[in-house]
């Protein structure tokens, strides 16, 4: 009783007050990898992370060893690190998160298991054209928000003091890595709900390269965005289907047509290349 009541004090004081919490290093035993290492966040607000031998098996079916991942919309890298140990040291997978609280765990977790995993991460949002964004949350902590090109806006009242840096995808990748694009096999979107517009501004790269696409439907789009979202993919010359969960045993429902997409609140689907 007594650690639930200081639980739940921590918990309201990280809503209201900015502050940095700590990280604590966990070991997960993941099938033929071993032991993986990760840095959990100790905010009060996030549940702690783990990495499985089945959240791997999932982007298998997407991936292999040498490949190219990209996980935009990162935060700690709970999604980056399975990614990394099927792209493996010979391949890369890329992180990006615009939240700087969210960054320092994310660049701690691509240096803990060097001797398994190529990851380059970086502390930009990916929009359509290089800019500048503001970034707010609902959360004094920021576990979570979005970005702007308003100071006040949906994601939360709580604002970054500084502004952050927004790249186009295709020209940052053309720039810096290439030689790797070939190798370029899945885009994974977490974004708050700003998803659709990613899928918008990497549209040339998903049209060049084919690389198979998960994506999150976000609980608050209302039909159009969600229409939307699906005529994007559809148009690329995409197969889009429902997945209940990042594990290699989990239902999948192929979303046929785009009424579909209100079959589900909130959910995750992959598209593949038909």
């Amino acid at each position: 009783m007594f650690k639930a009541l200081v639980n739940s004090i921590k918990r309201k004081i990280a809503r209201r007050v900015t502050k940095k919490y700590p990280t604590r290093v966990d070991s997960f035993t993941v099938g033929r990898f071993g032991t993986v290492k990760f840095a959990n966040w100790e905010n009060p607000l996030v549940t702690p992370k783990s990495i499985a031998a089945e959240n791997v098996e999932f982007y298998q079916q997407f991936l292999g060893e040498g490949d190219v991942a990209i996980d935009i919309g990162a935060n700690i890298g709970n999604m980056t690190i399975p990614l990394a140990l099927v792209t493996g040291k010979t391949g890369l997978t890329l992180g990006f998160d615009p939240n700087p609280y969210v960054f320092e765990v994310l660049e701690e977790n691509t240096r803990l298991n060097p001797d398994k995993t190529n990851i380059d991460a970086y502390n930009f949002a990916i929009s359509e054209q290089d800019g500048e964004f503001y970034y707010n949350s609902s959360e004094a902590s920021f576990n979570n928000g979005g970005i702007s090109t308003e100071p006040s806006n949906r994601h939360g009242k709580y604002s970054l003091n500084v502004k952050i840096k927004g790249v186009n995808l295709q020209q940052f990748l053309e720039q810096n890595y290439a030689a790797r694009l070939p190798r370029l096999k899945l885009v994974k979107i977490d974004t708050e709900g700003y998803d659709k517009e990613i899928i918008k501004s990497i549209s040339g790269l998903l049209r060049q390269y084919k690389p198979a696409v998960i994506t999150e439907c976000f609980g608050k789009n209302d039909s159009a965005a969600r229409f939307e979202q699906f005529e994007l993919l559809k148009n690329l010359g995409y197969s889009l289907y429902y997945f209940a969960d990042f594990a290699s045993d989990a239902e999948v429902v192929p979303i046929r047509q785009k009424e579909d997409m209100l079959k589900w609140k909130h959910f995750d689907l992959y598209a593949v290349a038909e």
